[in-house]
């Protein structure tokens, strides 16, 4: 099944799926997702004021009950947490949460990570010995990549985890809103796949999808050549390789759109001297994903394009395609609203 899903994922073009009985079986065989609200467990810091009206808002807007809300303490002082606060957090979050919760909302921005390896990651999967001791080797593989499973928790004992990241209540407020309006709105959009003159950023670029337009859903799909994306206003994906990315105030995102950049530091949140992967956010983008340490261009590192489209056009949710689509994602933070899920059916599941 993983095999066929990958070749589905993989070969979007219409002519190459027709010509292709194992990628049209891949195609019938799609993953029937249906992860929604009364799903998602929401994970508080009562030590952080913005984290506690962030959480309030989004348990509102989603129509979260009380009992999928657990607060718990971490520092406001510092981006980090210590193996033992993860494991202590990690301890809290499996007590409390029944087996019906199959992903998370980290309503925070910092602490970010755990030593070298992203909060997400920590959260979901737990900390890995030597990774942090050399880099520059490969990670994990994560057992959730490009994974048929809707229901991860239940097949796979994991609940892949997304933060609210933002750096005031406003900016929340607007994320949160868009990945409401994002439900099941099908929207006409593109997605644009650019490489840039920055070759070791992009690493990932022989992996982006051909230029093309798909009928059903209405996407249109462009792989280009150029430094930077302007005066755009139907951005479903964008994916690029820079360290800091311009003209991002020229740019409309729809509702749900995906966005980031492979660079070393984008996934620190809040201190990073390259452009920070909430910066997409505050563009208009609902989701993205950023490493917090030095990933050295390992392509696994980031979101392979095709499995993200993919799995997002099948209906995942931003917390479930972005996930599938890494590889390696022991040194990311993935971001967001987790619920948008714009080519989501709305029947029977929402």
């Amino acid at each position: 099944m993983r095999v066929l899903l990958a070749l589905g994922l993989a070969l979007l073009n219409a002519a190459a799926l027709a010509a292709t009985p194992a990628v049209q079986q891949a195609k019938s065989a799609a993953p029937a997702y249906q992860l929604r609200a009364e799903q998602l467990g929401l994970v508080v810091n009562k030590n952080d004021p913005l984290s506690l009206e962030i959480a309030d808002y989004y348990a509102t807007q989603h129509h979260l009950a009380p009992e999928q809300i657990l607060e718990i303490s971490l520092p406001t002082d510092r981006v980090w947490i210590t193996e033992g606060e993860l494991e202590q957090v990690k301890a809290q979050i499996d007590a409390y949460f029944s087996p019906k919760i199959q992903a998370l909302a980290l309503a925070w921005s910092k602490p970010y990570r755990v030593n070298c390896i992203g909060m997400t990651y920590g959260i979901t999967l737990g900390y890995v010995e030597g990774i942090c001791s050399n880099l520059g080797k490969p990670t994990p593989e994560s057992p959730y990549f490009n994974h048929p499973s809707t229901q991860p928790f239940t097949d796979l004992g994991i609940r892949p985890s997304m933060m609210l990241a933002a750096n005031d209540l406003s900016s929340a407020k607007k994320l949160i809103e868009r990945g409401v309006q994002a439900w099941g709105n099908q929207p006409k959009a593109t997605a644009y796949f650019l490489t840039t003159t920055d070759q070791a950023r992009s690493s990932r670029a022989a992996l982006f999808p051909p230029s093309q337009i798909i009928k059903k859903p209405a996407i249109k799909i462009e792989n280009i050549k150029a430094n930077t994306l302007k005066d755009k206003s139907d951005i479903l994906i964008y994916q690029t390789g820079l360290a800091n990315v311009a003209d991002l105030e020229t740019l409309r995102f729809v509702p749900g759109a995906l966005a980031d950049h492979l660079t070393s530091y984008g996934g620190m949140l809040t201190d990073s001297g390259q452009m920070s992967s909430m910066k997409w956010l505050e563009s208009g983008a609902t989701a993205s994903y950023g490493t917090v340490s030095e990933p050295y261009s390992y392509p696994q590192k980031f979101p392979h394009p095709q499995v993200l489209l993919g799995h997002y056009l099948f209906g995942a949710t931003a917390v479930e395609a972005y996930w599938k689509s890494v590889a390696w994602p022991a040194q990311g933070v993935f971001i967001g609203d987790p619920l948008a899920a714009p080519y989501r059916s709305l029947s029977p599941f929402k």
